[in-house]
């Protein structure tokens, strides 16, 4: 049976049943509280609740951001709350208490530090008007946690918690709560109450919340008995509360004597008429929590009092504690007979505030004559203790004949266990003494320290970003003045790191280099020098003292002379020689420091004027409750700095754009003055990945929650506007924005109590403005129309749903039915029970997930509990794949979201036209064989089936049909690039921009978030340059770099194919990042489109003349094989002054001598390779050409494979992936002939109706392979030769230093998965465009996506060392794993992906290579590669271990691959996440480094151990596999 084993536990099962939103602050959110990993494992469970019908929200939240103030939000919209938090939040939080205690909020308060807690905490805050309840055991913590919460919402009052939980960490464990005693105690008739009865005003000040109040009769008849009622025995000590209204509006009321208060209880009186409302008071407290714990006593014996008192009923001392008691309770148990405090009594308070003096006065023996009062108070603010004080007041004002006894006050400090009887015996000597001593410490004032305090400030590993910024730009100028963990003698780090600290320290020592200055004027004019070389120097330093620039390099000439004059002067001067540099000096700072209580440090700086930076870095991720939660929101310091006027301002993002962080640095150290930088860097937990913190920071920079933008109010003086809006995607937006702004602004004004949620949810309330209107303009247009009514709605990922979905709706409306066909998500849902006939047409994405246009609607559908459909028909068609998900265990993943539509819309009471229709990819004709069958039912059932005279469907338009209709290419991409309606263009210009080397995208990290705002999607566009070979200059890779900067997203991708790849081009900037290329003598045509593409070539940069040749061969054949056609320039390259026309009838028509007006069926590739190095992938492609040498090492020809390619349709069995075939040798003249006629062949007998199966290895498998090669040299009028012998070795690139056969010197570096990009822990992109400057060679990309500087003379080789160091471009110390390893781009910008790779493939690497080291694989080559689909482009079917994504997180697992790329692998499992991948590498790897043979390549060891069958060829792929798809079984 479980049972609760810790105080901790205890409490957040409590607060967890018995609320509806708790907060748990935690030290930090990746680390847990007492309480944190309890709330979460109930939240994760679904644990059932007692007060409400959903699961509690658990919001974790850190201690030093203000966590209270995340409070008020709930409470005020009639939810309850709890807090489970460390005591040391509730100082700063004393504004927020005072408001907090007019809610029925509960705080369950962990007195901390744990090993020796601090009362004082407690204590400080005990007149803010919250209730106090104190436990000391385990079972007390269950019992009055419950008591608390009762209590609360009987009173409508806030109540605090506390306790000390190392007082309970040897407690036997107890069992869980009793849940009926829970749900009387807590009176669930009350909450009901509460709820009903919230008011949405809202205050400012103390008296906010609902002033708690209680209702009675107006007449009572009193009871003879009244006056000894418990109620009338109540009295309090303190005085009222702050801005209390009346003696007893709060608990906090005055004291009044027991005498006085001769008003009957509740029970006391009888109503007679009416009734009457006043304050609620102390002896209303002391009611409802005596019958409370008389229900609990009731149901299990246990009694507990407002003051209890253990001990002899004729004691004459008694130690009353407030602190922690197991210690005494443990010494007195242990007492021998010839103790003095072996008859000692213990008094504690259960009920701390109110202060019930009568209930102590009552609970104290009579023989008691002497009290020790011992408070666990750490911060002494007050000669006498205010527990004492208290007491002293309480018994002072008990009854008259009773002697008062001696109340003698203690401090207690940290006592051992084994000292404990030492110190009774000194409390009780002092107690027994004549003239005892007041406020006696007990105990070590100081307590040991422990190792581990879990509440001290650190600085999150994640927020280093920031901090290796600045050490990059500033290097050793750099100061940090709060720098954490600094050696400050004395002086806390909670003190030291904040701004007012920081601030004083800066000032500090900016008046000391002042000093520092004038000394050194004043020595620079003196005599007392060796030599006069000294005062040259330093009179040429104070010229320049304050110039950052250059006076750091005289610094260091001013030092050097200095050391050598061995003057006393110089010496001196040394002495202080760290004053010579200028420094860059900064604060940091955390989100903390944006709200109200932590901002008045950033106002002093601000408003002082002095030149100081501060880096304020905010970590809140952008979510709709942190958005709605107005109480919560943060003061924009960005906005609060700018309307000062005098201090530079810029907003950030690291994982937004790293360049526009460096900007922001250097600009702020720069301007004369304060500087403030608020850097984004959103987290959930201190430990999320840095993909996590990515896709944040994208929503919230696109969305405009999170603007960049610089402000320098010093840029008025030369023209140049101040403000500069650095989020390009978001310009418009914002003006919109600002617009709608104004145009709420009376809004707003007339009801400010709701302002927050009109700013808040406006894309909400705009998106259900786009559906209404929608729906209004269809109803409008169907109202001239005959017929009955059908709705046809679809969510669709991929476009087969939404054409299904259009074409029914056409063939509807040619049989008289009114049709209207939208998206589900766009159809307003609280229409759908008005309609009539209602089609659902959905696809299956992921693992049996809706596709994203469709998972809003199913969202309310599936949360509706009272939707009535009785009034509707409905159908639901449904496209899956019956193998896509192969394990039994995973079949219901088979058309889930069909089958969950048609079950709920049954549920509602539709009524079903015909039963659900499943389309399956696998039969024969795809989908369309279950739609066949489905569709004429669907007629049959509206009773349109009989109608006569259809009209023909016009055939569907292919992209074949877009390539003959587009004019040689053009379409109408002109016409789309200058609509500034839209980022995107139109679907056949989307597929005729491939050929010039463009893809549209969007943005797949943003898609669900921009719906919801009701923008359309971050659309953007992929460039692709053609290379040929991979080779380009320097001046070529600035241009990339600049290009990349001023209109990518600040990155370039090395793509597989040896060329440049940029992403997040906007439509606007197309053009202009086009021009930019043609400038650079490059071009973008035919790097995609069904044209052959960019022609690669191996690197070899040990045979640099050898590789000329064969580069040259490679650009001979791209030249030749290019597309002829000039709309490319056209559209481009010609301005508006220079643009030919085509005119009526075709006046100037192109001409593709090559392609003809359809081009090719499919894409075509070509590339070379050198051995024995096939680091291109020769086999891979569909013309593989293998360099063969010739006499003298000259480049005599090449053999011809044909027929490789990569793309499949996962559980498509008519696709696959092909090596290339062997088909003779050609020499190198006629190579590019040869190509021309393999193209030309693929052009005329290529499959062009169906695009799966239009790629030349399907040709040549249908044709055969001799036939094919007959076809090839009947076009070239001879045969060709018999292939030449070769050998290849590795298809990975060789890292580091190699020399040619001239000496020259060559450099790979390792690019992981081709991304060139800056970083704060790796400025890679920034050191090489720095080489760039300087190098006199070329570039290189590989086929691996990695780089090779070529051509560096000896003369040069020590400054490209330098800056290669400098910028960590020369650390190769990375496993053969990763060195090995590549990716695709997939999410976020790509189309097809299914799931992560690029931005998931390292990590995966890094969680293996721990096993690598501990096998001794570390440095051994295993090629393994991922994409996020299986089109292939990381080529992942010829690797070692392939992994090909088939839904989010989820991937197929290929093994067996040759290490030579000669030999396609095999799928080993398939639908597998991490957890799996992991648990089938690891033994893998460890069976590999026991069991291989010498020089066994890992692919070839899984073959020969029986994991995995070899491949033979393209058409055995699906042959033989290791996992057996479900569907297959008999």
């Amino acid at each position: 049976m479980a049972r609760i084993s810790n105080v901790g536990e205890a409490v957040a099962r409590i607060a967890y049943i018995a609320s509806d939103v708790i907060f748990s602050v935690q030290p930090a959110l990746g680390l847990d509280s007492d309480f944190s990993p309890h709330l979460h494992a109930f939240a994760a469970n679904n644990v059932p609740v007692l007060v409400g019908k959903e699961t509690p929200e658990v919001h974790a939240i850190r201690h030093n951001v203000d966590p209270l103030l995340s409070t008020f939000q709930p409470l005020r919209s009639g939810k309850l709350v709890s807090v489970t938090a460390p005591s040391s939040i509730l100082l700063s939080a004393i504004p927020h208490l005072y408001k907090l205690a007019q809610y029925p909020i509960v705080l369950h308060v962990s007195l901390h530090p744990p090993h020796h807690p601090d009362y004082s905490e407690i204590t400080s805050v005990r007149q803010s008007g919250f209730i106090f309840l104190h436990s000391e055991t385990l079972q007390e913590g269950l019992d009055i946690a419950l008591s608390a919460h009762a209590l609360a919402i009987k009173s409508g009052k806030g109540v605090i918690h506390f306790f000390d939980s190392e007082n309970s960490k040897n407690d036997d464990p107890i069992p869980l709560e009793d849940r009926g005693l829970v749900k009387r105690v807590l009176d669930l008739e009350a909450v009901k109450t509460y709820r009903s009865t919230i008011s949405g005003s809202s205050f400012l000040y103390v008296d906010e919340g609902r002033p708690a109040t209680i209702t009675e009769n107006k007449f009572p008849t009193l009871d003879v008995n009244a006056a000894n009622s418990p109620r009338a025995k109540a009295s309090v000590v303190h005085t009222p509360a702050k801005g209390a209204k009346g003696d007893e509006s709060s608990v906090a009321s005055s004291v009044r004597a027991s005498s006085d208060d001769s008003r009957p209880t509740l029970s006391s009186a009888t109503s007679i008429s009416s009734t009457t409302t006043r304050p609620l008071n102390s002896g209303d407290i002391y009611d409802f929590l005596i019958a409370i714990w008389s229900q609990i006593s009731s149901a299990t014996g246990r009694i507990y009092r407002v003051f209890e008192y253990s001990g002899p009923h004729d004691a004459e001392s008694a130690l009353f504690i407030f602190g922690s008691t197991g210690i005494f309770v443990d010494g007195i148990l242990a007492a021998s007979p010839s103790d003095e405090f072996v008859k000692c009594g213990i008094i504690t308070a259960r009920l701390y505030r109110p202060w019930l003096a009568a209930q102590l006065v009552e609970e104290i023996p009579r023989s008691v004559k002497r009290i020790a009062v011992l408070e666990q108070i750490h911060r002494k603010t007050t000669k006498w203790g205010p527990v004492l004080l208290d007491i002293l007041t309480s018994l002072k004002k008990g009854p008259p004949a009773t002697a008062t006894p001696l109340i003698v006050g203690h401090q207690l400090g940290f006592i051992q266990p084994a000292t404990v009887r030492q110190a009774l015996r000194g409390i009780f000597q002092n107690l027994r003494s004549p003239s005892p001593v007041q406020n006696l410490e007990v105990g070590s004032h100081q307590p040991p320290q422990r190792p581990l305090n879990e509440y001290r400030l650190e600085q999150p590993k994640i927020e280093s970003a920031y901090m290796k910024i600045l050490d990059q730009v500033f290097g050793e100028r750099l100061h940090i003045a709060n720098r954490l963990n600094a050696a400050d003698a004395g002086i806390s780090a909670t003190l030291t790191s904040t701004p007012e600290f920081g601030f004083g320290s800066l000032l500090a020592r900016i008046d000391h280099r002042k000093r520092f200055i004038r000394e050194v004027k004043s020595a620079a004019l003196s005599q007392d020098f060796a030599t006069n070389t000294p005062s040259k120097w330093l009179s040429k330093w104070v010229v320049g003292a304050e110039d950052a620039k250059d006076i750091n390099i005289t610094a260091k000439e001013v030092i050097a002379r200095l050391s050598t004059d061995g003057s006393r002067l110089s010496a001196q001067l040394l002495s202080s020689k760290s004053l010579f540099f200028k420094e860059s000096q900064w604060l940091i700072g955390s989100d903390a420091w944006a709200f109200d209580l932590g901002n008045s440090g950033v106002h002093h700086v601000i408003a002082s004027g002095a030149n100081v930076n501060m880096l304020i870095i905010d970590s809140q991720p952008w979510s709709e409750r942190a958005a709605a939660d107005a109480v919560r929101r943060k003061k924009d310091i960005g906005l609060y700095a700018m309307n000062f006027g005098n201090a530079y301002v810029a907003s950030v993002a690291v994982y937004s754009s790293y360049t526009q962080v460096l900007e922001a640095m250097i600009e702020a150290d720069q301007f004369e003055g304060p500087s403030v930088i608020v850097a984004y860097l959103p987290y959930n937990k201190e430990n999320d990945s840095p993909l996590t913190v990515l896709q944040e920071t994208k929503k919230a920079v696109d969305l405009g929650h999170w603007p960049l933008y610089r402000w320098n109010p010093n840029k008025e003086d030369t023209g140049e506007p101040n403000f500069s809006l650095d989020s390009e995607r978001i310009k418009q937006e914002l003006e919109e924005f600002l617009r709608r702004d104004n145009h709420l602004t009376q809004l707003v004004k007339k009801h400010p109590e709701f302002s927050s949620n009109l700013a808040g949810s406006y894309g909400t309330e705009l998106r259900s403005l786009q559906k209404r209107k929608a729906k209004d303009a269809y109803d409008k247009l169907l109202e001239s129309l005959y017929g009955a009514m059908m709705t046809i709605l679809f969510a669709s990922d991929n476009g087969n749903a939404e054409s299904m979905a259009k074409r029914l709706g056409t063939r509807g409306k040619a049989r008289g039915l009114k049709t209207m066909v939208m998206a589900m998500d766009d159809f307003p849902f609280e229409d759908l029970s008005g309609e009539e006939n209602v089609i659902l047409i959905t696809s299956t994405a992921g693992q049996g997930e809706f596709p994203q246009n469709g998972r809003s609607f199913w969202d309310a559908l599936k949360e509706n509990t009272d939707l009535d459909l009785s009034h509707i028909k409905f159908a639901v068609f449904a496209l899956g794949d019956s193998h896509y998900w192969p394990r039994k265990e995973d079949k219901i993943f088979y058309n889930k979201p069909g089958k969950d539509l048609d079950a709920k819309m049954r549920f509602f009471g539709g009524k079903r036209l015909v039963d659900i229709g499943l389309g399956d990819d696998q039969d024969p004709d795809g989908y369309q064989t279950g739609y066949g069958e489905w569709e004429p039912k669907l007629w049959q059932a509206l009773g349109v089936d009989k109608v006569a005279d259809l009209p023909d469907e016009p055939p569907p338009i292919t992209n074949e049909d877009i390539k003959i209709q587009s004019n040689y290419l053009r379409g109408t991409i002109a016409e789309g690039l200058e609509d500034s309606t839209t980022g995107a263009i139109a679907a056949s210009d989307q597929q005729l921009t491939k050929f010039h080397g463009t893809y549209m995208q969007d943005d797949r990290d943003l898609r669900d978030e921009r719906k919801a705002q009701g923008l359309e999607p971050a659309y953007s566009f992929m460039i692709r340059c053609r290379l040929s070979g991979g080779v380009a200059t320097p001046s070529q890779w600035l241009q990339m770099d600049s290009i990349s900067n001023l209109y990518g997203n600040e990155t370039m991708k090395l793509t597989t194919r040896q060329t440049f790849q940029f992403h997040g081009v906007v439509k606007t900037k197309l053009k202009l990042a086009m021009r930019g290329i043609n400038k650079a003598l490059m071009t973008t045509i035919a790097a995609c489109g069904d044209v052959n593409r960019n022609v690669m070539c191996s690197t070899l940069p040990t045979k640099s003349a050898f590789h000329r040749e064969v580069h040259q061969a490679s650009a001979k054949i791209s030249d030749h094989l290019l597309p002829s056609t000039t709309a490319y320039h056209e559209i481009w390259l010609k301005d508006d002054n220079d643009k030919k026309t085509q005119v009526a009838g075709n006046a100037l028509v192109d001409h593709e001598p090559l392609y003809g007006p359809t081009y090719l069926p499919r894409k075509f590739k070509i590339t070379i390779a050198i051995p024995p190095h096939n680091d291109t992938d020769v086999y891979a492609h569909d013309i593989g050409l293998i360099a063969i040498k010739g006499d003298k090492d000259r480049l005599e020809g090449f053999n011809v494979l044909v027929g490789g390619g990569m793309g499949v349709t996962h559980n498509n069995k008519k696709t696959y992936p092909r090596t290339g075939s062997m088909m003779g040798y050609v020499s190198v003249d006629k190579v590019h002939v040869v190509c021309e006629k393999i193209m030309l062949v693929q052009r005329d007998h290529g499959d062009r109706k169906n695009r799966k199966h239009a790629r030349l290895k399907y040709t040549i498998d249908d044709m055969g392979a001799d036939i094919f090669r007959e076809k090839v040299e009947e076009l070239l009028g001879y045969k060709l030769e018999d292939p030449r012998p070769f050998e290849f070795k590795s298809n990975v690139d060789e890292f580091g230093w190699q020399k040619d056969e001239f000496g020259i010197n060559h450099f790979t570096f390792f690019i992981e998965n081709g991304r060139v990009e800056d970083t704060a822990d790796f400025p890679m992109k920034t050191g090489l465009r720095e080489i760039a400057r300087v190098h006199k060679g070329e570039f290189r990309l590989t086929g691996n996506q990695h780089l090779c500087l070529s051509g560096v003379h000896d003369d040069d080789l020590d400054d490209i060392k330098a800056l290669m160091k400098q910028y960590k471009l020369d650390n190769l110390q990375f496993s053969g794993l990763r060195l090995s390893s590549s990716a695709c781009v997939a999410f976020p910008t790509c189309g097809l992906a299914m799931a992560e790779s690029e931005r998931y493939l390292p990590e995966l690497i890094s969680k293996l290579e721990t096993c690598l080291e501990e096998n001794g694989l570390s440095q051994d080559s295993i090629v393994m590669r991922m994409t996020g689909c299986p089109n292939g482009c990381a080529r992942p079917w010829v690797a070692e271990v392939g992994f090909v994504g088939k839904a989010y997180g989820a991937y197929n697992m290929y093994l067996g691959g040759g290490y030579h790329g000669q030999r396609l692998n095999k799928l080993y499992r398939s639908s597998i996440g991490e957890e799996e991948i992991l648990s089938i590498m690891k033994p893998l790897l460890k069976r590999y480094a026991l069991e291989r043979q010498a020089g066994e390549k890992f692919g070839d060891f899984t073959i020969r151990i029986g994991m995995i069958k070899p491949t033979t060829e393209g058409k055995t792929f699906h042959d033989d596999v290791a996992e057996v798809e479900s569907g297959d079984e008999a």
